[in-house]
């Protein structure tokens, strides 16, 4: 009930026509999607964007972003194409995943079609979006027989589940629109279809201590630069590790799932990525590793930080009215970027 209330709550207003967009809903390899064409004549293909939505995997439609593709299409003079991939807990891990990397292969295989340049197709995502996003950038890494991805746009990402009690999900634990506890209620309800053992995930006894320093190098608070530590950062007693709990939820090692956990090998042959981080975020911490993880392997980093941002305040631009003057700074951030490539 909570879930289909939250999904009513969040739909969106159906908007009117756009004096500059032609728009339309489609399919693509199965997967329904809605596609932004700039109507102004361009003086040749346009660059394409592959848009993921946010929503803990749970939440968001087309509609739900409406504005946001819009806005980005309008602004940047690109070709969207917004997923709708199917939703957890009906459709479990590697459902969305696999949906996006349908609809992303569909497109690069039809880009003359839509006007597109094959040398400038970016994808793009917020929050679980931005998890799709990297997801799919790292397994079309190494393909060579479709256009290579140009960029990839991770909007405060969601990136790993091994560990809820780094800095930011510390100092942000109760700060909307995600709570620590719905970060780990929305990873298991995608890899599982139910939340059970939350309460053992939260605390870190799901992963075996041999796997916990396997990633140690990749995700640890060592990793994250002291000026995010001043609000605050408590040693952690490690928790006793329980086998039953790691064999429910054992997937959260694969990197389709927890980008941030991918072997350099892949992260190493990434296209230049954009990230951005809100300060105010449980997630802040993950866009931050996966940040020296890219660095460390050489890809070409543009970074994004909302000093004053909290998580969701993308999807919030123009929202029923609201507006948050960081979120559209963050919004033209990303468009910046784009007119760049």
């Amino acid at each position: 009930i909570q879930i289909t209330f939250g999904r009513y709550v969040r739909q969106g207003r159906k908007l009117g026509l756009d004096p500059k967009l032609f728009i339309q809903d489609l399919q693509f390899n199965k997967v329904p999607v809605r596609v932004y064409q700039p109507k102004a004549t361009s003086d040749g293909p346009r660059r394409g964007i592959l848009f993921f939505h946010g929503g803990g995997w749970v939440f968001g439609s087309l509609d739900t972003y409406e504005k946001v593709c819009r806005y980005l299409s309008r602004e940047s003079d690109s070709v969207v194409v917004s997923v709708q991939y199917r939703l957890a807990p009906e459709h479990k891990y590697p459902a969305a995943y696999e949906d996006c990397l349908n609809a992303t292969l569909h497109f690069l295989q039809h880009l003359q079609h839509y006007g597109v340049d094959p040398a400038r197709v970016t994808v793009c995502g917020d929050s679980a979006g931005g998890n799709l996003a990297a997801a799919v950038s790292q397994t079309l890494a190494g393909s060579s027989d479709l256009p290579r991805l140009r960029a990839q746009i991770l909007i405060y990402p969601g990136l790993q589940a091994l560990d809820f009690n780094l800095p930011s999900y510390q100092q942000n634990r109760g700060v909307p629109l995600l709570f620590r506890e719905r970060a780990a209620f929305f990873a298991l309800l995608y890899l599982n279809g139910d939340a059970l053992h939350m309460k053992e995930v939260l605390e870190g006894s799901h992963i075996p201590p041999d796997m916990r320093l396997k990633y140690r190098k990749w995700v640890s608070p060592d990793n994250i630069p002291e000026e995010f530590k001043v609000r605050g950062v408590k040693p952690l007693r490690p928790t006793d590790f329980i086998a039953e709990v790691y064999e429910t939820v054992k997937r959260f090692c694969e990197p389709n799932l927890c980008p941030l956990l991918a072997e350099d090998s892949v992260v190493h042959q990434l296209p230049e990525s954009f990230i951005l981080t809100c300060e105010y975020d449980v997630l802040r911490d993950d866009g931050l590793l996966y940040k020296k993880r890219l660095e460390d392997n050489g890809v070409p980093v543009t970074w994004y930080h909302l000093k004053d941002g909290f998580h969701g305040i993308i999807s919030l631009y123009d929202y029923c009215g609201f507006s948050f003057p960081s979120g559209k700074r963050g919004l033209d951030s990303v468009v910046n970027f784009l007119k760049s490539l």
